[in-house]
């Protein structure tokens, strides 16, 4: 991780789905042998690491068991690794966050920050990976009932903290932490607007911040109810904004794209300095 949080950009994790039932891009890349191709392709794009999961965390989305994920997201970790890809496993179990790394993850991108499993902490903390600590309530079949909060700013920057603080009790070292607001978990579409409008306030956690707003719901919404697949470019707008505030890093579908509208900005900015 440490090698990932000076690059003087924001960075670009691309997504690779190994579900059949992902929100966006569920069943495309279901397959070892489809999830591997689009993984090389996503680093010929330009993408600094590659997020890999076996797990749906979509609204309503059911769980799959240890044994399953494990079986979807070890050989495809394995492959690209291999490759020479910067991997991180979106997982919320210590179980598979260990296998992941044991083949050649480097990363634990984490949606529960820690909460979904009490064993994962103390595990990310042996393994001595990077961590992306998310702010979560609870799980996808759950979650929408949760979405309550006096100014979600503040409750989110509160909730935030405590997983930052019981990360670095569990023995993860600082400079190994990011943070993530959890846009769509938990939050309504207004929410999620006030939180990027309020990312200052989340910044002075001091902890780098990971945006994952790719083809969400609130930007259908917001594009009165494109599909998944059709909101690519208001993701992209997005990404523009985020990186003039310097944001360390957004997830996201398609990586070309992200990679040139953030080498603009960056451009941009050294011409005015």
């Amino acid at each position: 991780m440490r090698q990932l949080l000076d690059q003087g950009r924001t960075l670009v994790m691309g997504i690779i789905n190994v579900t059949p039932d992902s929100f966006s891009d569920g069943g495309d890349y279901a397959s070892t042998e489809r999830a591997v191709a689009r993984g090389f392709d996503l680093i010929e794009q330009g993408a600094d690491l590659i997020d890999i999961g076996g797990e749906s965390t979509r609204p309503g989305a059911q769980r799959v068991d240890a044994r399953g994920e494990l079986r979807r997201v070890v050989p495809v970790i394995r492959e690209l690794a291999s490759g020479g890809a910067v991997i991180s496993v979106d997982t919320m179990r210590a179980e598979v966050a260990r296998a992941a790394v044991e083949a050649g993850a480097a990363v634990v991108n984490d949606v529960s920050g820690g909460l979904g499993d009490p064993a994962m902490l103390p595990a990310v903390a042996e393994l001595g990976v990077g961590y992306i600590a998310m702010h979560w309530r609870g799980q996808s079949d759950v979650m929408h009932n949760l979405a309550h909060y006096d100014d979600v700013v503040a409750d989110v920057h509160s909730e935030l903290s405590d997983r930052l603080d019981a990360a670095l009790d569990a023995g993860i070292e600082l400079d190994q932490i990011v943070l993530d607001p959890g846009l769509g978990f938990a939050k309504t579409t207004e929410h999620n607007w006030t939180l990027l409008a309020g990312l200052d306030q989340l910044a002075s956690l001091g902890r780098p911040l990971l945006i994952g707003a790719s083809r969400k719901r609130f930007l259908g919404d917001l594009l009165d109810g494109r599909t998944a697949k059709e909101r690519d470019d208001a993701t992209l707008a997005l990404t523009v904004l985020l990186a003039e505030r310097g944001v360390w890093a957004v997830r996201t579908h398609t990586v070309r794209a992200q990679r040139d509208a953030i080498a603009v900005v960056g451009r941009l900015a050294r011409t005015v300095e």
